[in-house]
């Protein structure tokens, strides 16, 4: 048996040394992905030693790539994305022409043409979706509305960049490139640009209508055999195939396939079995991304070029997530939310790559623009988790010392508090119902039932607007601060119901609540079981786990507390 296979080398030097490097960065308190990062410099072909084959590491972090996408998907529905439309449209299209601004007024600073600071600069506009996701994950937030808020930010500017991938080829010429048209005459650019938006249309309407009924039903079929080995196949083979085939066949990332065909199997009853099922994959591959990522980057950038790395750097980090943070308080949405999605795209990957390749193969970008656009990449991949290490306390120094900060919570909206004409059922006795998700909906609909009053205190300002032209009384903001909580007189309520998915603020939730009404009971929503014995024995609160089953059993048991307490004490 041959011992110098090229795809068992670079799959075991990248995942053993990951492994070395990983736990060296965990005992230094850094982030693993610092070590993933560093083991693909050392395979790298910019340092001494063994050399790893690039190209199969990048096909490997590719899949990597789809089943983490795909993973998403499971958990993101159509919903969740139209629900975030209002805030990720214009915030991801105003936040991409920032960057790329400032990006290639950087480089015409330099000294660079035109065409190559416009490829520069959309090169840094653009976030990796692996980085976010996560960071998203470790945090707890992945399936929160400021998760979702921070998620389409990122579907959009994929969709973007996959326009901007399409279009470069035709427009090198006109940007002072070498046109890639074969030698042939290039086609017009109306009719390149609506056949692109023809064939993303196709797939996105064909994965909607049809994926989202023929899926689900593959998926239950493969189910009924029992067998736990072709029940993974299936999803893995899902995520890998439809990948593939929307990029040959529709001409989109194989990201954007995976995520969209995780969204449709979601519609399975299944799909947190999915989920759970092709997590060891993910998280493998997804180190191998990691890996690959550190095998492009030069280390001699850093001495040739230093104060332009840290210009680069600067671009990404600061002016990147300042635009963004300006963006979502422009929208009202709280500071926190705001800093939550600037963290999440201080940081730029896998499309930054495929565009500053692209610019180099087209003769618009100089070999020095692509080795800068990988440095920034791998100092803000490495530096993300310290960001959001910094939300909480930034927030909270914001808060003591800033007046502008302290009104950007307090400010004047009409949504933020109850409406005068509120009946005065919903304001004792009442149930405050935090969260209207896919749980919060079914426990009101019980509670609605029994004729039970409740609040809603919601993130998600379009959805609080929607709730009060339909007569529930609902509030706007992160119950977390102790004005939502007032607001939705938490202090005359019965029950306290936090039904987020979040539990990041759960235990301050229950501390005001507690403290502006001593006798209200509490029950909690979590998906982590270590979490949940927690809260139920320090903060003595019964916790259900789950979402379809834990929707129906919390619902029940709210109105079993909230009709033992109907008659005041």
């Amino acid at each position: 048996m041959p011992h110098s296979v090229s795809l068992i080398n670079t799959i075991a030097a990248g995942l053993g040394l990951a492994l070395v490097f990983g736990f060296l960065a965990a005992k230094l308190r850094l982030p693993a992905l610092v070590g993933y990062l560093l083991a693909g410099v050392i395979i790298g072909p910019f340092t001494p030693g063994f050399v790893a084959d690039a190209s199969i590491a990048a096909q490997l972090a590719e899949i990597g790539v789809m089943l983490l996408m795909f993973g998403v998907g499971l958990h993101f529905s159509l919903d969740d994305l139209l629900a975030v439309r209002k805030i990720a449209l214009p915030g991801a299209l105003a936040q991409i022409a920032v960057a790329t601004l400032l990006g290639g007024g950087l480089a015409l600073w330099w000294g660079w043409s035109p065409g190559a600071a416009l490829v520069f600069g959309l090169a840094l506009s653009v976030a990796s979706t692996v980085v976010l996701l996560r960071a998203l994950e470790s945090l707890g937030i992945l399936d929160s509305f400021t998760g979702r808020i921070a998620i389409g930010w990122l579907v959009v500017e994929d969709l973007a960049m996959v326009l901007v991938l399409v279009l470069m080829p035709p427009l090198a010429g006109a940007l002072g490139g070498t046109p890639d048209n074969g030698g042939g005459p290039a086609d017009p650019l109306w009719q390149t640009l609506g056949l692109t938006l023809l064939q993303v249309g196709g797939f996105v309407a064909l994965m909607l209508v049809v994926g989202r009924r023929v899926f689900p039903w593959i998926l239950w079929q493969v189910t009924r055999t029992g067998s736990r080995e072709l029940f993974t196949l299936c999803v893995v083979a899902a995520a890998v195939s439809i990948a593939f085939a929307s990029a040959a066949l529709f001409g989109v990332s194989f990201a954007l396939g995976a995520f969209f065909a995780g969204m449709v199997m979601r519609e399975s009853q299944f799909s947190h079995r999915a989920a759970q099922e092709s997590l060891p994959l993910r998280d493998a591959f997804a180190v191998l991304f990691f890996v690959s990522v550190g095998m492009l980057f030069d280390p001699s950038v850093l001495i040739d070029r230093p104060l332009q790395v840290l210009a680069v750097v600067g671009v990404i980090v600061l002016g990147k997530s300042l635009a963004a943070c300006a963006l979502v308080l422009v929208f009202r949405y709280p500071l926190g939310t705001a800093l939550t999605v600037s963290a999440s795209l201080a940081q730029i990957g896998e499309f930054s790559f495929i565009l500053a390749g692209l610019g180099v193969s087209l003769g618009l970008l100089p070999v020095e623009g692509q080795s800068l656009v990988l440095a920034g990449a791998l100092i803000s991949i490495a530096t993300n988790p310290l960001w959001f290490s910094l939300i909480a306390p930034m927030q909270k120094w914001l808060h003591a010392h800033s007046s502008f900060a302290r009104g950007l919570e307090s400010r004047d909206d009409p949504l933020a508090e109850l409406p005068m004409s509120t009946e005065a059922k919903y304001l004792s006795r009442q149930v405050v119902l935090v969260g209207y998700g896919r749980v919060g909906r079914r426990i009101a609909a019980e509670l609605e039932a029994n004729d039970i009053p409740f609040v809603v205190a919601e993130q998600n300002r379009e959805l609080v607007e929607k709730l009060r032209e339909a007569g529930v009384a609902a509030v706007w903001g992160d119950a977390a601060d102790p004005a939502v909580l007032i607001q939705a007189h938490i202090a005359r309520a019965r029950v306290l119901v936090v039904a987020t998915p979040d539990t990041m603020n759960v235990r301050q939730m229950i501390e005001t609540a507690r403290t502006l009404n001593p006798t209200i009971q509490t029950v909690i929503r979590s998906h982590n079981e270590q979490e949940a014995r927690l809260l139920t024995q320090e903060a003595a609160v019964t916790v259900f786990l789950g979402e379809h089953e834990l929707a129906q059993a919390m619902a029940r048991d709210v109105v079993q507390r909230a009709v033992s307490m109907a008659v005041p004490a």
